[in-house]
């Protein structure tokens, strides 16, 4: 039963984007806080209705989202 849903954070041209590793969800904000929202919501959304259980989450999943950076050189 996996306890954490995992997100990965990458700066666009113009926006942050949050994708979802282990659900098919993806959403973009100017700031990683409306970005940190919009994941939270579109993940709740996703999962509404759904028995998280058979999906392999436990009752309360925590979102650990790590974020990409550019390499400085």
């Amino acid at each position: 039963m996996r306890r954490t849903i995992q997100v990965r954070i990458s700066k666009g041209e113009r926006q942050f984007v949050a994708e979802c590793l282990d659900l098919p969800v993806v959403t973009q904000a100017v700031t990683l806080d409306q970005l940190a929202t919009n994941i939270r919501e579109a993940i709740g959304l996703h999962l509404e209705g759904e028995d998280l259980t058979a999906l392999g989450f436990c009752s309360n999943p925590t979102i650990l989202a790590t974020m990409e950076l550019e390499a400085v050189a």
